[in-house]
């Protein structure tokens, strides 16, 4: 089932683009690179559980021990390691594994049989804040666009669309800053998202996620004779299992054994890319986040954004539209410039910024802005905005 989900949903993660632009690169690596790369380790996980053998266990020669019955206990009632033979403080051929006192240390392993659920419920969560921004959008950039986005728009309809996009930018002027503010919050909740997972995974693996990369990196620095290998000690290779049964007597018999998880070679490398991923990832939400704020507090950074995504001659055009231009306005022109080429765009400033200077007057408001319908399927781009009559 895991994988079948997994499929499903990658496969509309990877789908071609059908839809409007309706927010930025860093927010795409979220929901459409993270989230991917997490269906993609989860197949990957779960093939080499059901194509490879995850665990074999060595029991010597007994009789009584069938191979089949060793491997299915000792996967599902978990392996462990003794922390004391990882750092070469006593007899050992294999790091984790030697002779355990019944009062020794030992370290369970049992997130392998998770791992391929973790990474599924991961990508599921990096996709919860895009599918919550594109229900508040509710396809308002694509309805409004929905008659500009084509790359070759005949002359004549593309002047109607543009009146009809200007008139309904016109009269919905200061009534998008809560359309804005809900986009702000979708990407704040990227950020606090990729954290939380990065503290999720830090428990899934017993308190060894947080500082795994840098264990990784200082590991290649130290002397070959003082180091632990921190992949085998978060992921070993090699454990240990104790097999208990009933012997010919009917006494109990604890049968010690030693158990190989070829599995863990993928999944060491799996999650040491996930912790450099989830690192940048943080990196460039907070720049990104901190870049809004940016937006939002100094109009002057809003007009320069404009003006590097339009083809206009003269600044003199953007400083009229910035004596009224509040943030959620910006934000929907910015979204919109993303989803019509440049000539379009630069028009559409143009002539906002004419009948700005014309019959309107900034500081007297502007009507309240007309609800908007979403294209549907048989309707034809274009005719979904309000008339003239209810725009006058």
């Amino acid at each position: 089932m895991v994988l079948v989900d997994a499929l499903r949903a990658f496969s509309g993660i990877v789908k071609a683009k059908s839809e409007a632009d309706i927010d930025g690169s860093v927010f795409k690596l979220h929901y459409r690179a993270t989230a991917t790369l997490l269906f993609c380790f989860c197949l990957l996980a779960t093939c080499n559980s059901l194509i490879g053998e995850p665990i074999r266990c060595a029991h010597g020669d007994s009789p009584y021990l069938a191979d089949d019955v060793v491997n299915t206990y000792c996967w599902i009632h978990t392996t462990f390691t003794i922390p004391r033979y990882l750092h070469g403080n006593g007899p050992s051929p294999y790091p984790g594994v030697g002779l355990a006192t019944p009062t020794e240390e030992i370290t369970r392993h049992a997130y392998y049989q998770w791992v391929p659920f973790m990474l599924v419920f991961q990508g599921v969560l990096f996709y919860v804040p895009h599918l919550l921004w594109k229900t508040w959008e509710g396809k308002t950039i694509q309805s409004i666009t929905a008659g500009l986005s084509a790359p070759i728009i005949p002359s004549k309809d593309k002047k109607e669309n543009l009146d009809l996009l200007r008139e309904y930018l016109t009269v919905s002027f200061n009534s998008h800053n809560l359309y804005a503010f809900k986009f702000l919050f979708c990407e704040g909740l990227n950020l606090i998202n990729v954290a939380l997972q990065m503290l999720l995974l830090d428990k899934f693996l017993g308190g060894a996620f947080l500082t795994y990369g840098m264990d990784v990196l200082n590991f290649t620095e130290l002397d070959q004779s003082q180091r632990t290998d921190p992949m085998i000690e978060v992921f070993p290779r090699v454990t240990k299992c104790s097999f208990h049964m009933f012997g010919p007597s009917g006494s109990v018999e604890t049968h010690d054994l030693m158990c190989i998880l070829a599995l863990n070679v993928i999944n060491e490398k799996i999650f040491v890319f996930l912790w450099f991923w989830f690192v940048l990832l943080i990196i460039l939400s907070f720049i990104s986040f901190l870049y809004r704020a940016l937006l939002f507090c100094v109009p002057a950074v809003r007009k320069g954004l404009l003006l590097r995504r339009s083809n206009l001659k003269f600044k003199s055009t953007l400083n009229t539209l910035g004596s009224y231009l509040l943030y959620g306005d910006y934000f929907i022109l910015y979204l919109v410039s993303k989803n019509v080429d440049i000539m379009a765009f630069t028009e559409l400033l143009e002539d906002l910024a004419a009948e700005s200077r014309g019959a309107r007057n900034p500081s007297a408001g502007f009507p309240e802005m007309v609800p908007l319908q979403a294209v549907g399927e048989d309707e034809k781009p274009g005719t979904n905005f309000p008339s003239k009559e209810e725009v006058v």
